[in-house]
């Protein structure tokens, strides 16, 4: 994080390791033997608050190289776990909306997403025996902070913030703080770089970036693991700076970029689909559309949605230091964006 310049992203997306989840132990204990201590001890809260601090080092520097008014969205759960005799749930969400409240950050409203469990058994404890049974936590959260207490501002009619435009029944679908559209699902890896990822479905960010950004933005995830943040941001025409411990997920990600022009296509092809799908239906419930796209043969309901232009893939360059992407106008008869 020391490398990256002051006031030099304008988004954050990330998901940090949830503490208090088994799988995420051996890295916590290799950043803090305290966490161990106490876990082998039974002090299961002195081991959670132990944990946090390694995250909030984090937390701090996103602090200082937020732009004022920028985003930090972050994907985290709590957790359930049995410390010796005692089974309880650490909150893992309200832990960071303090800490990052305490560092100067507003708090904006958050999201949840539905990550349903592929158990068969809905509860945890007696079954059908009241009174010890537990809810299953089936959702995580979205924790969303602006750098400072005034929204980033742009210059009238800022030609990439327009570009940046999303779909007006979009906008309906993202900005709610429920999703139940995307479903979690884990991810085994392969070469024994991890034995199980946590990585959030490329939606998340997708949605994410194009919610809380413009084209050409910086967006920094200072837990990238897999790099499914940096697929968002290629997707959607952003920059993208990812921070990882682990050399091999580093190495793995770049064999996997040849791969990124056909998931953007099938992303930008699903949202025209739906565009146009949402256009017939309401034309046929008898609404006048007054507004043209400019950059495609479709009407859109806003005049906000007027300039909104999709970029896709056209190139992907690799070397030992970053990935060079070039982008070009999806579908439109402008000429070439890089």
């Amino acid at each position: 994080m020391n490398a990256i310049q002051d006031d030099s992203v304008e988004l954050v997306v990330t998901s940090p390791p949830y503490p208090m989840i088994e799988m995420w132990d051996n890295l916590f204990h290799e950043l803090n033997p305290k966490t161990k201590n106490y876990l082998e001890n039974g002090e299961g809260g002195k081991a959670f608050q132990e944990m946090h601090r390694e995250l909030d080092k984090v937390w701090k520097q996103l602090k200082r190289v937020l732009i004022e008014g920028g985003i930090a969205c972050i994907n985290i759960g709590d957790a359930t776990r049995k410390i010796d005799d005692s089974f309880r749930v650490y909150q893992n969400h309200s832990r960071i909306i303090n800490k990052l409240t305490e560092l100067g950050f507003d708090p904006l409203p958050e999201v949840l997403w539905r990550k349903p469990v592929n158990s068969a058994a809905k509860f945890m404890g007696s079954g059908m025996l009241p009174p010890n049974a537990y809810a299953t936590l089936e959702h995580e959260y979205i924790l969303i902070f602006r750098n400072g207490q005034k929204p980033r501002e742009f210059p009238p009619k800022d030609p990439e913030r327009y570009h940046s435009a999303y779909f007006w029944e979009e906008r309906n679908q993202w900005f709610t703080d429920l999703w139940t559209d995307i479903k979690g699902t884990n991810q085994t890896l392969k070469n024994g770089d991890r034995d199980r990822s946590a990585a959030y479905p490329l939606q998340v960010p997708y949605r994410l970036i194009n919610m809380y950004s413009t084209i050409q933005d910086t967006v920094l995830d200072p837990f990238w693991g897999t790099g499914t943040t940096t697929t968002a941001a290629i997707t959607t025409t952003r920059n993208s700076i990812g921070i990882e411990l682990n050399q091999k997920l580093i190495n793995n990600y770049k064999k996997q970029t040849q791969k990124i022009p056909k998931i953007t296509n099938k992303i930008l092809n699903k949202r025209i689909k739906n565009h146009i799908n949402f256009i017939e239906k309401k034309t046929k419930e008898g609404k006048d559309f007054k507004y043209q796209a400019e950059n495609y043969n479709f009407p859109v309901t806003t005049k906000q949605e007027k300039k909104i232009q999709l970029y896709t893939v056209e190139d992907i360059k690799k070397t030992d230091d970053y990935i060079e992407v070039l982008h070009k106008p999806f579908n439109t008869k402008s000429t070439s964006h890089s």
